[in-house]
Parts: C-alpha cells; sequence; structure tokens
C-alpha cells in the first residue's frame, strides 16, 4: 500500500495487520468530581486484525493488559488496578474480540464486538476513521485508524464511587474509550 492518506480507502485493505504498541493509544476519559476530565491509557495493548476480500469476513482482536493502567498518578492508579475498579489481580486483562465490520463511508466503518472487562463481556460498536496507510522508512505496510465509543462502567461491574457534599459523584459512570491504532501488515 503506497496511496497517501488523502487516497487511501477502507475498499484498499486486505491481509493481516498487527497493532503497533509504540505508535498506538488506547485511552480513556472519565469525569472527576464533576468538574474536570481524568485522561488515562493503558500502555500494554496487542493485537490483530485480519481482512480478506471483503470487510464481513474481517476479524479483529485486542488484549489489553490492565496493570497497564497509567493516568500520570502512581496513587490513582494503584486504586484503578484494585478491586474497587480493575480488580487486576482476578482479572489481568481487558479484550476485545470482533463480531462484525460494517463500512460505513470511503474512510469510515464500524467495529462491534465484544468487550470483556472484569469478567463481564458486553457488545459494543466503535466507529473508526481510516487515517491512511503508507510504507514506513522501513519498508513496513502501515495503515492508521481512530475512533471512541462512549460506555457505562457499570455494565462491567466498575462500581466503585463517593459521594460529593455538593451533589453528584467523584468519577463519572460514563467513560470515553479512544482508539488510535497504528497497526503494520503482516501477510
Amino acid at each position: 500500500m503506497t496511496e497517501s492518506a488523502s487516497t487511501a480507502t477502507v475498499a484498499d485493505l486486505s491481509g493481516t495487520y498487527e497493532i503497533d504498541a509504540s505508535h498506538s493509544r488506547v485511552g480513556f476519559v472519565a469525569r472527576h468530581a464533576m468538574v474536570t476530565k481524568v485522561r488515562g491509557a493503558f500502555n500494554d495493548v496487542a493485537g490483530t486484525a485480519t481482512v480478506g476480500s471483503d470487510l464481513s469476513d474481517a476479524r479483529v482482536e485486542v488484549t489489553i493488559q490492565a496493570a497497564s493502567i497509567d493516568t500520570r498518578n502512581e496513587q490513582r492508579d494503584g486504586h484503578l488496578r484494585s478491586n474497587d475498579f480493575l480488580a487486576m489481580d482476578e482479572y489481568p486483562t481487558i479484550t476485545f474480540v470482533s463480531t462484525g465490520v460494517t463500512q460505513t463511508g470511503p474512510t469510515s466503518l464500524d467495529i462491534t464486538g465484544d468487550l470483556t472487562i472484569k469478567g463481564t463481556t458486553n457488545s459494543v460498536t466503535v466507529p473508526f476513521e481510516f487515517e491512511g496507510g503508507a510504507t514506513d522508512p522501513f519498508g513496513n505496510q502501515r495503515v492508521g485508524f481512530e475512533g471512541s465509543v462512549k460506555i457505562n462502567r457499570k455494565d462491567y461491574g466498575v462500581t466503585w464511587n463517593a459521594p460529593l457534599e455538593t451533589g453528584g459523584v467523584l468519577v463519572s459512570e460514563k467513560i470515553d474509550l479512544e482508539f488510535e491504532i497504528s497497526a503494520i501488515k503482516t501477510a
């Protein structure tokens, strides 16, 4: 694939791709104390996508190590790893396995799949924008995607919270998951 980002489309994809974790980000955003947002990311992410001649045959699998959560605050990260939130000792991974891929435009697609957090699985659909493809200086065929989806953490058994004196709660139920993916074609 030597197309520039401006001319490549989802239809140009076929093959097997591996997430390049050092050039990708799987992050999240949560409201904190009802007045601001806390952002974080998972630093240990692995995954593959296999695309045949038709997107309906595509398969995406992603595994995130829960212990790799990073909000730039050690105390908060420790709390998020605890049984109050991710219970990483019992549930060390967060997984996503696609159940369907649908092209929604020349450079956009929806990936529907089973998201498992803390042992609970729910179906989610993540809209993605194909940012393009290029051959990098090392000869790798590389593609980029960006997407996000809002989930309710309580749907995954992540229920801890603390009430605020002024009303509301310390941590929002709604969490934005953000994906900035760079993947390298392997086959």
